[in-house]
Protein backbone atom coordinates (compact mmCIF):
# COMPACT_ATOMS: atom_id res chain seq x y z
CA UNK A 1 0.00 0.00 0.00
CA UNK A 2 1.13 3.55 -0.98
CA UNK A 3 2.38 5.63 2.14
CA UNK A 4 -0.31 8.26 1.19
CA UNK A 5 -2.92 5.64 0.73
CA UNK A 6 -5.69 5.65 3.88
CA UNK A 7 -8.04 3.38 4.93
CA UNK A 8 -11.55 4.95 5.64
CA UNK A 9 -13.25 1.77 6.88
CA UNK A 10 -12.10 1.81 10.58
CA UNK A 11 -11.77 4.79 13.15
CA UNK A 12 -13.29 7.68 14.03
CA UNK A 13 -16.06 9.28 11.11
CA UNK A 14 -15.54 12.78 12.33
CA UNK A 15 -11.47 12.57 12.59
CA UNK A 16 -11.45 11.01 9.10
CA UNK A 17 -13.77 14.00 7.63
CA UNK A 18 -12.18 16.26 9.21
CA UNK A 19 -8.49 15.64 8.72
CA UNK A 20 -9.32 14.50 4.65
CA UNK A 21 -11.28 17.69 4.55
CA UNK A 22 -9.45 19.80 5.57
CA UNK A 23 -6.52 20.14 3.07
CA UNK A 24 -9.46 19.57 0.51
CA UNK A 25 -10.84 23.12 1.90
CA UNK A 26 -7.51 24.39 1.55
CA UNK A 27 -6.71 23.54 -1.57
CA UNK A 28 -10.04 24.60 -3.24
CA UNK A 29 -9.69 27.90 -1.05
CA UNK A 30 -6.49 28.61 -2.35
CA UNK A 31 -7.35 28.17 -5.39
CA UNK A 32 -10.25 30.55 -5.06
CA UNK A 33 -8.05 32.67 -3.23
CA UNK A 34 -5.93 33.23 -6.27
CA UNK A 35 -9.27 33.67 -8.81
CA UNK A 36 -9.93 36.35 -5.87
CA UNK A 37 -6.27 38.24 -6.70
CA UNK A 38 -6.83 38.26 -10.33
CA UNK A 39 -10.03 40.11 -9.63
CA UNK A 40 -8.68 42.44 -6.94
CA UNK A 41 -5.34 43.03 -8.99
CA UNK A 42 -7.29 43.83 -11.83
CA UNK A 43 -9.57 46.11 -10.20
CA UNK A 44 -7.03 48.24 -8.40
CA UNK A 45 -5.11 48.61 -11.48
CA UNK A 46 -7.56 49.01 -14.58
CA UNK A 47 -11.07 49.60 -12.48
CA UNK A 48 -14.53 47.80 -12.31
CA UNK A 49 -13.81 46.66 -16.26
CA UNK A 50 -11.64 44.86 -15.48
CA UNK A 51 -12.53 43.09 -12.63
CA UNK A 52 -15.81 42.61 -14.82
CA UNK A 53 -13.63 41.37 -17.69
CA UNK A 54 -12.12 38.75 -15.06
CA UNK A 55 -15.65 37.99 -13.10
CA UNK A 56 -17.36 36.86 -16.10
CA UNK A 57 -14.63 35.58 -18.14
CA UNK A 58 -13.87 33.43 -15.19
CA UNK A 59 -17.58 31.66 -15.34
CA UNK A 60 -16.00 29.90 -18.69
CA UNK A 61 -13.00 28.84 -16.64
CA UNK A 62 -15.79 27.17 -13.59
CA UNK A 63 -17.73 25.74 -16.53
CA UNK A 64 -14.41 23.54 -17.59
CA UNK A 65 -13.63 23.26 -13.86
CA UNK A 66 -17.06 22.21 -13.22
CA UNK A 67 -16.66 19.72 -16.29
CA UNK A 68 -13.23 18.62 -14.94
CA UNK A 69 -14.63 18.15 -11.39
CA UNK A 70 -17.34 15.64 -13.09
CA UNK A 71 -15.19 13.57 -14.39
CA UNK A 72 -13.04 13.36 -11.56
CA UNK A 73 -15.62 12.24 -9.54
CA UNK A 74 -15.78 8.97 -11.69
CA UNK A 75 -11.82 8.56 -10.93
CA UNK A 76 -12.14 9.53 -7.56
CA UNK A 77 -15.13 7.09 -6.42
CA UNK A 78 -13.91 3.97 -8.68
CA UNK A 79 -10.42 4.04 -6.91
CA UNK A 80 -12.07 4.57 -3.66
CA UNK A 81 -14.38 1.94 -4.12
CA UNK A 82 -11.59 -0.83 -5.13
CA UNK A 83 -9.35 -0.05 -2.59
CA UNK A 84 -12.35 -1.16 -0.03
CA UNK A 85 -13.18 -4.21 -2.01
CA UNK A 86 -9.31 -4.90 -2.35
CA UNK A 87 -8.41 -4.75 -5.79
CA UNK A 88 -5.00 -3.33 -5.92
CA UNK A 89 -5.11 -4.60 -9.93
CA UNK A 90 -8.33 -2.55 -10.75
CA UNK A 91 -6.91 0.45 -9.10
CA UNK A 92 -4.16 0.32 -11.70
CA UNK A 93 -5.79 -0.23 -14.35
CA UNK A 94 -7.68 2.70 -13.33
CA UNK A 95 -5.16 5.16 -13.11
CA UNK A 96 -4.01 4.42 -16.16
CA UNK A 97 -7.30 4.84 -17.72
CA UNK A 98 -7.86 8.14 -15.92
CA UNK A 99 -4.75 9.97 -17.38
CA UNK A 100 -5.23 9.08 -20.92
CA UNK A 101 -8.98 9.73 -20.53
CA UNK A 102 -7.60 13.17 -19.11
CA UNK A 103 -5.11 14.36 -21.90
CA UNK A 104 -7.69 13.17 -24.32
CA UNK A 105 -10.41 14.99 -23.30
CA UNK A 106 -8.25 18.34 -22.62
CA UNK A 107 -7.00 18.32 -25.97
CA UNK A 108 -10.82 18.57 -27.18
CA UNK A 109 -12.40 20.86 -24.71
CA UNK A 110 -9.29 23.53 -25.58
CA UNK A 111 -10.31 23.63 -29.82
CA UNK A 112 -14.34 23.72 -28.47
CA UNK A 113 -13.77 26.32 -25.84
CA UNK A 114 -11.87 28.44 -27.95
CA UNK A 115 -14.79 28.27 -30.75
CA UNK A 116 -17.26 28.80 -27.74
CA UNK A 117 -15.77 31.73 -26.22
CA UNK A 118 -16.69 35.00 -28.42
CA UNK A 119 -20.10 33.39 -29.04
CA UNK A 120 -21.22 32.67 -25.28
CA UNK A 121 -19.30 36.04 -24.22
CA UNK A 122 -21.28 38.24 -26.97
CA UNK A 123 -24.70 37.46 -24.92
CA UNK A 124 -22.90 38.06 -21.25
CA UNK A 125 -21.56 41.46 -22.07
CA UNK A 126 -22.91 44.63 -23.76
CA UNK A 127 -19.80 47.45 -23.66
CA UNK A 128 -17.27 46.64 -26.10
CA UNK A 129 -13.91 47.24 -24.26
CA UNK A 130 -14.80 45.04 -21.70
CA UNK A 131 -15.78 42.27 -23.66
CA UNK A 132 -12.08 42.87 -25.31
CA UNK A 133 -10.88 42.63 -22.52
CA UNK A 134 -12.91 39.23 -21.33
CA UNK A 135 -12.71 37.26 -24.72
CA UNK A 136 -8.83 37.69 -24.52
CA UNK A 137 -9.24 36.99 -20.50
CA UNK A 138 -11.04 33.78 -21.37
CA UNK A 139 -9.15 32.16 -24.42
CA UNK A 140 -5.66 32.47 -22.53
CA UNK A 141 -7.20 30.52 -19.48
CA UNK A 142 -8.27 27.98 -22.69
CA UNK A 143 -4.94 27.90 -23.80
CA UNK A 144 -4.07 26.28 -20.19
CA UNK A 145 -6.63 23.64 -20.35
CA UNK A 146 -4.19 21.03 -20.38
CA UNK A 147 -2.75 22.00 -17.02
CA UNK A 148 -5.61 22.85 -15.31
CA UNK A 149 -6.92 18.35 -16.43
CA UNK A 150 -3.26 17.36 -15.38
CA UNK A 151 -3.60 18.87 -12.44
CA UNK A 152 -7.34 17.83 -11.67
CA UNK A 153 -6.50 14.23 -12.59
CA UNK A 154 -3.85 13.41 -10.01
CA UNK A 155 -5.67 15.08 -7.57
CA UNK A 156 -8.36 12.81 -8.06
CA UNK A 157 -6.40 10.03 -7.97
CA UNK A 158 -4.74 10.81 -4.78
CA UNK A 159 -8.21 11.71 -3.46
CA UNK A 160 -9.16 8.24 -4.36
CA UNK A 161 -6.52 6.93 -2.29
CA UNK A 162 -7.23 9.11 0.85
CA UNK A 163 -4.48 11.30 0.50
CA UNK A 164 -6.08 15.14 0.19
CA UNK A 165 -2.39 16.33 1.92
CA UNK A 166 -0.37 16.65 -1.55
CA UNK A 167 -2.75 18.09 -3.67
CA UNK A 168 -2.81 20.77 -1.17
CA UNK A 169 1.04 21.25 -1.29
CA UNK A 170 0.63 21.61 -5.30
CA UNK A 171 -2.25 24.40 -5.22
CA UNK A 172 -0.44 26.22 -2.16
CA UNK A 173 2.94 26.88 -4.24
CA UNK A 174 0.47 27.37 -7.52
CA UNK A 175 -1.67 30.28 -5.12
CA UNK A 176 2.03 31.84 -3.93
CA UNK A 177 3.25 32.05 -7.78
CA UNK A 178 0.04 33.25 -9.10
CA UNK A 179 -0.52 36.45 -6.51
CA UNK A 180 3.27 37.06 -6.98
CA UNK A 181 2.77 37.43 -10.69
CA UNK A 182 -0.82 39.08 -10.67
CA UNK A 183 1.08 41.84 -8.69
CA UNK A 184 3.96 41.82 -11.26
CA UNK A 185 2.16 41.36 -14.64
CA UNK A 186 -1.10 44.07 -13.68
CA UNK A 187 0.69 46.12 -11.08
CA UNK A 188 4.09 46.90 -12.72
CA UNK A 189 3.43 45.90 -16.05
CA UNK A 190 -0.04 47.11 -16.36
CA UNK A 191 -1.38 44.29 -18.63
CA UNK A 192 -4.82 44.46 -17.13
CA UNK A 193 -6.79 41.01 -17.27
CA UNK A 194 -4.66 39.56 -19.73
CA UNK A 195 -2.08 40.08 -17.25
CA UNK A 196 -3.90 37.84 -14.76
CA UNK A 197 -4.71 35.56 -17.34
CA UNK A 198 -1.23 34.74 -17.91
CA UNK A 199 -0.76 34.62 -14.07
CA UNK A 200 -2.97 31.76 -14.04
CA UNK A 201 -2.32 29.59 -16.66
CA UNK A 202 1.70 29.78 -15.79
CA UNK A 203 0.85 29.16 -11.61
CA UNK A 204 -1.14 26.28 -12.89
CA UNK A 205 1.53 24.86 -15.24
CA UNK A 206 4.27 24.64 -12.91
CA UNK A 207 1.76 22.72 -10.54
CA UNK A 208 1.05 19.85 -12.62
CA UNK A 209 4.73 19.66 -13.57
CA UNK A 210 5.08 19.32 -9.77
CA UNK A 211 2.63 16.87 -9.27
CA UNK A 212 4.16 14.42 -12.07
CA UNK A 213 7.37 15.28 -10.21
CA UNK A 214 6.21 14.14 -6.97
CA UNK A 215 4.31 10.43 -8.49
CA UNK A 216 7.64 9.58 -10.55
CA UNK A 217 10.09 10.15 -7.27
CA UNK A 218 7.27 7.79 -5.43
CA UNK A 219 7.96 5.09 -8.15
CA UNK A 220 4.07 5.35 -8.68
CA UNK A 221 1.94 2.86 -10.65
CA UNK A 222 1.58 5.44 -13.71
CA UNK A 223 5.08 6.63 -14.82
CA UNK A 224 3.57 9.42 -17.53
CA UNK A 225 5.75 7.25 -20.34
CA UNK A 226 4.10 7.17 -23.52
CA UNK A 227 3.63 3.86 -23.38
CA UNK A 228 1.87 3.98 -19.77
CA UNK A 229 -1.28 5.90 -21.29
CA UNK A 230 -3.36 3.13 -22.52
CA UNK A 231 -7.45 2.74 -22.09
CA UNK A 232 -9.11 -0.16 -20.15
CA UNK A 233 -12.51 0.00 -22.27
CA UNK A 234 -14.25 -1.62 -19.29
CA UNK A 235 -12.78 0.64 -16.64
CA UNK A 236 -13.79 3.35 -19.39
CA UNK A 237 -17.19 2.51 -19.63
CA UNK A 238 -17.45 2.56 -14.93
CA UNK A 239 -15.57 5.80 -15.42
CA UNK A 240 -18.05 7.32 -18.12
CA UNK A 241 -21.09 6.10 -16.16
CA UNK A 242 -20.23 7.22 -12.41
CA UNK A 243 -18.39 10.71 -13.99
CA UNK A 244 -20.24 11.65 -16.69
CA UNK A 245 -23.76 12.55 -15.48
CA UNK A 246 -21.52 14.27 -12.53
CA UNK A 247 -20.09 16.21 -14.91
CA UNK A 248 -22.62 16.87 -17.24
CA UNK A 249 -24.73 17.87 -13.76
CA UNK A 250 -21.74 20.56 -12.77
CA UNK A 251 -21.94 21.72 -16.48
CA UNK A 252 -25.54 22.39 -15.94
CA UNK A 253 -25.01 24.74 -12.49
CA UNK A 254 -22.53 26.73 -14.55
CA UNK A 255 -24.54 27.15 -17.56
CA UNK A 256 -26.98 28.34 -15.16
CA UNK A 257 -24.81 30.76 -13.67
CA UNK A 258 -23.48 31.99 -17.24
CA UNK A 259 -27.50 32.54 -17.32
CA UNK A 260 -27.94 34.53 -14.30
CA UNK A 261 -25.21 36.97 -15.54
CA UNK A 262 -27.69 37.58 -19.00
CA UNK A 263 -30.78 38.32 -17.03
CA UNK A 264 -28.89 40.71 -14.61
CA UNK A 265 -27.55 41.95 -17.60
CA UNK A 266 -30.83 42.42 -19.14
CA UNK A 267 -31.92 44.09 -16.19
CA UNK A 268 -29.05 46.25 -15.13
CA UNK A 269 -27.25 46.45 -17.81
CA UNK A 270 -23.27 46.97 -16.33
CA UNK A 271 -24.51 47.27 -12.48
CA UNK A 272 -26.28 43.58 -12.94
CA UNK A 273 -22.95 42.34 -14.27
CA UNK A 274 -20.42 43.97 -12.01
CA UNK A 275 -22.36 42.85 -8.80
CA UNK A 276 -23.06 39.11 -10.18
CA UNK A 277 -19.31 38.69 -11.12
CA UNK A 278 -18.09 39.81 -7.30
CA UNK A 279 -20.96 38.22 -5.72
CA UNK A 280 -20.10 34.95 -7.66
CA UNK A 281 -16.26 35.50 -5.89
CA UNK A 282 -17.67 35.66 -2.76
CA UNK A 283 -20.11 33.00 -3.34
CA UNK A 284 -17.67 30.82 -4.45
CA UNK A 285 -15.36 30.86 -1.57
CA UNK A 286 -18.65 30.36 0.75
CA UNK A 287 -19.66 27.46 -0.11
CA UNK A 288 -16.01 25.82 0.10
CA UNK A 289 -16.55 23.68 3.18
CA UNK A 290 -19.59 22.38 1.93
CA UNK A 291 -17.80 21.08 -1.52
CA UNK A 292 -14.56 19.52 0.97
CA UNK A 293 -17.01 17.73 3.00
CA UNK A 294 -18.91 16.35 0.00
CA UNK A 295 -15.43 15.34 -1.83
CA UNK A 296 -14.61 13.93 1.93
CA UNK A 297 -17.92 12.14 1.62
CA UNK A 298 -17.41 10.76 -1.40
CA UNK A 299 -14.30 9.18 -0.71
CA UNK A 300 -14.96 7.60 2.80
CA UNK A 301 -18.35 6.42 1.64
CA UNK A 302 -17.10 4.62 -1.56
CA UNK A 303 -14.43 2.75 0.59
CA UNK A 304 -17.14 1.94 3.17
CA UNK A 305 -19.81 0.54 0.69
CA UNK A 306 -17.02 -0.73 -1.51
CA UNK A 307 -16.42 -2.76 2.17
CA UNK A 308 -20.13 -3.42 2.74
CA UNK A 309 -20.63 -1.07 5.39
CA UNK A 310 -23.51 0.74 4.89
CA UNK A 311 -24.32 2.21 8.13
CA UNK A 312 -20.98 3.78 8.48
CA UNK A 313 -21.48 5.43 4.85
CA UNK A 314 -24.65 6.75 6.29
CA UNK A 315 -22.89 8.22 9.56
CA UNK A 316 -20.04 9.59 7.18
CA UNK A 317 -23.04 11.51 5.03
CA UNK A 318 -25.12 12.82 8.52
CA UNK A 319 -21.96 13.76 10.60
CA UNK A 320 -20.55 16.01 7.33
CA UNK A 321 -23.85 17.69 6.87
CA UNK A 322 -23.46 18.35 10.81
CA UNK A 323 -19.62 19.62 10.50
CA UNK A 324 -20.37 22.08 7.19
CA UNK A 325 -23.33 22.95 8.76
CA UNK A 326 -21.36 25.05 11.73
CA UNK A 327 -19.25 26.36 9.01
CA UNK A 328 -21.10 27.69 6.40
CA UNK A 329 -24.10 29.33 9.54
CA UNK A 330 -21.56 31.97 10.46
CA UNK A 331 -20.51 32.75 6.90
CA UNK A 332 -24.29 32.90 5.91
CA UNK A 333 -24.38 35.91 9.07
CA UNK A 334 -20.77 37.90 7.57
CA UNK A 335 -22.22 37.96 4.32
CA UNK A 336 -25.62 39.52 5.29
CA UNK A 337 -23.74 41.97 8.37
CA UNK A 338 -20.52 43.13 5.55
CA UNK A 339 -21.63 43.59 2.10
CA UNK A 340 -20.74 47.22 1.31
CA UNK A 341 -17.23 46.51 3.00
CA UNK A 342 -16.22 43.29 0.31
CA UNK A 343 -17.79 44.93 -2.47
CA UNK A 344 -15.44 48.20 -1.45
CA UNK A 345 -12.55 45.74 -1.20
CA UNK A 346 -12.90 44.04 -4.70
CA UNK A 347 -13.69 47.17 -6.66
CA UNK A 348 -12.30 49.99 -4.67
CA UNK A 349 -14.05 53.34 -3.59
CA UNK A 350 -12.34 55.13 -7.11
CA UNK A 351 -12.78 53.03 -10.13
CA UNK A 352 -11.99 54.01 -13.10
CA UNK A 353 -14.46 51.45 -14.62
CA UNK A 354 -18.02 53.41 -13.71
CA UNK A 355 -18.76 57.03 -12.83
CA UNK A 356 -19.63 57.61 -9.09
CA UNK A 357 -23.25 57.16 -9.59
CA UNK A 358 -23.17 54.03 -11.43
CA UNK A 359 -20.53 52.85 -8.66
CA UNK A 360 -23.03 53.88 -5.86
CA UNK A 361 -25.75 52.10 -7.71
CA UNK A 362 -23.36 48.66 -8.00
CA UNK A 363 -22.60 48.91 -4.03
CA UNK A 364 -26.31 49.61 -3.07
CA UNK A 365 -27.39 46.48 -5.00
CA UNK A 366 -24.41 44.31 -4.08
CA UNK A 367 -25.36 44.53 -0.35
CA UNK A 368 -29.02 43.66 -0.67
CA UNK A 369 -28.23 40.91 -3.65
CA UNK A 370 -25.36 39.20 -1.23
CA UNK A 371 -27.76 38.93 1.79
CA UNK A 372 -30.38 37.21 -0.28
CA UNK A 373 -28.30 34.98 -2.01
CA UNK A 374 -26.50 34.20 1.76
CA UNK A 375 -29.15 32.27 2.82
CA UNK A 376 -28.05 29.22 0.20
CA UNK A 377 -24.79 28.36 2.42
CA UNK A 378 -26.92 26.64 4.95
CA UNK A 379 -28.54 25.24 2.26
CA UNK A 380 -25.50 23.44 0.27
CA UNK A 381 -24.60 21.78 3.36
CA UNK A 382 -27.30 19.10 3.40
CA UNK A 383 -27.63 18.79 -0.54
CA UNK A 384 -23.95 18.85 -1.17
CA UNK A 385 -23.11 16.12 1.35
CA UNK A 386 -26.15 14.38 -0.25
CA UNK A 387 -24.86 14.40 -3.23
CA UNK A 388 -21.64 12.91 -2.02
CA UNK A 389 -22.93 9.96 -0.79
CA UNK A 390 -25.44 9.40 -3.55
CA UNK A 391 -21.64 9.59 -5.90
CA UNK A 392 -20.36 6.97 -3.63
CA UNK A 393 -22.82 4.67 -4.63
CA UNK A 394 -22.68 5.75 -8.16
CA UNK A 395 -26.06 7.57 -8.47
CA UNK A 396 -24.84 9.85 -10.18
CA UNK A 397 -27.67 9.60 -12.38
CA UNK A 398 -30.15 11.06 -9.76
CA UNK A 399 -27.50 13.82 -9.25
CA UNK A 400 -27.46 15.07 -12.84
CA UNK A 401 -31.49 15.12 -12.60
CA UNK A 402 -31.31 17.07 -9.01
CA UNK A 403 -28.34 19.43 -11.13
CA UNK A 404 -31.16 19.97 -13.91
CA UNK A 405 -34.16 20.50 -11.73
CA UNK A 406 -32.13 23.20 -9.67
CA UNK A 407 -30.37 24.92 -12.01
CA UNK A 408 -32.19 25.08 -15.32
CA UNK A 409 -35.89 23.86 -14.43
CA UNK A 410 -35.93 26.34 -11.23
CA UNK A 411 -32.74 28.81 -10.78
CA UNK A 412 -33.35 30.51 -14.49
CA UNK A 413 -37.02 30.62 -14.40
CA UNK A 414 -37.42 31.78 -11.14
CA UNK A 415 -34.24 34.51 -11.48
CA UNK A 416 -36.09 35.29 -15.10
CA UNK A 417 -39.48 35.70 -12.70
CA UNK A 418 -38.75 37.49 -9.80
CA UNK A 419 -36.25 39.66 -11.45
CA UNK A 420 -38.67 41.41 -13.47
CA UNK A 421 -40.75 42.30 -10.16
CA UNK A 422 -37.71 42.59 -7.87
CA UNK A 423 -34.83 43.51 -10.11
CA UNK A 424 -31.43 42.08 -8.60
CA UNK A 425 -32.70 41.03 -5.27
CA UNK A 426 -35.11 38.70 -7.30
CA UNK A 427 -32.33 36.98 -9.14
CA UNK A 428 -30.09 36.57 -6.02
CA UNK A 429 -33.26 34.83 -4.57
CA UNK A 430 -33.97 31.99 -7.41
CA UNK A 431 -30.86 30.56 -5.82
CA UNK A 432 -31.52 29.20 -2.54
CA UNK A 433 -35.17 28.85 -3.51
CA UNK A 434 -34.37 26.69 -6.26
CA UNK A 435 -32.18 24.80 -3.70
CA UNK A 436 -34.68 24.35 -0.95
CA UNK A 437 -36.76 22.39 -3.33
CA UNK A 438 -34.02 19.80 -4.06
CA UNK A 439 -33.32 20.17 -0.20
CA UNK A 440 -36.37 18.16 0.23
CA UNK A 441 -35.73 15.46 -1.96
CA UNK A 442 -32.87 14.49 -1.56
CA UNK A 443 -33.77 14.54 2.09
CA UNK A 444 -36.10 12.15 1.02
CA UNK A 445 -33.61 9.85 -1.21
CA UNK A 446 -31.76 9.42 1.80
CA UNK A 447 -34.55 8.72 4.27
CA UNK A 448 -35.33 6.02 1.81
CA UNK A 449 -32.43 3.93 1.80
CA UNK A 450 -31.55 3.87 -1.95
CA UNK A 451 -28.08 4.76 -1.93
CA UNK A 452 -27.62 1.23 0.04
CA UNK A 453 -27.23 -0.26 -3.61
CA UNK A 454 -24.71 0.71 -5.56
CA UNK A 455 -24.78 1.35 -8.96
CA UNK A 456 -22.26 1.75 -12.25
CA UNK A 457 -20.12 -0.98 -10.18
CA UNK A 458 -17.65 -3.49 -12.45
CA UNK A 459 -19.51 -6.58 -11.71
CA UNK A 460 -17.11 -9.17 -9.76
CA UNK A 461 -17.19 -5.95 -7.11
CA UNK A 462 -20.73 -6.63 -6.70
CA UNK A 463 -20.81 -9.84 -7.26
CA UNK A 464 -18.13 -10.02 -4.27
CA UNK A 465 -20.26 -7.58 -2.21
CA UNK A 466 -23.38 -9.76 -1.91
CA UNK A 467 -21.44 -12.35 -0.74
CA UNK A 468 -20.14 -11.14 1.97
CA UNK A 469 -23.51 -9.71 2.60
CA UNK A 470 -25.01 -13.22 2.48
Amino acid sequence: MPKFQKDFTKGSVARHLIVFSLPFLASNFLQALYNMADMFFVARFNGAAGATAVGVGGQLSILVLNLIAGLAVGATVLIARFLGAGRQKDVERTVSTVFTLYGAAAIVLTVVMFLLNPVILRQLVTDEAVYKDTLLYANICTGGTIFIFGYNAVSAVLRGMGDSKHPLYFVTISSVLNIGMDALFCGVFRWGAAGAAWATVFSQGISFLLSIWFLRRQKFMFDFHPKSFRIDKDIALQLLRVGLPASIGGTTVSLSFIGLTYVANGIAGIVGTTVLSVAGKVNSVAILPAFALQSATSSMAGQNLGANKQRRALQTCLTAIAITMSVTLPLMLLAQAFGEPVFRFFVGADSDGLTPELFQACLDQFAGYLRSVSWDYIIVAVTFNITGIAIAAGHTKFTLMMSGLSSLLLRLPLAWLLGKSLGLIGVAYAIPLAGLAVMFIDVGYLLSGKWKKSKGMPEQEQEMLESRAG
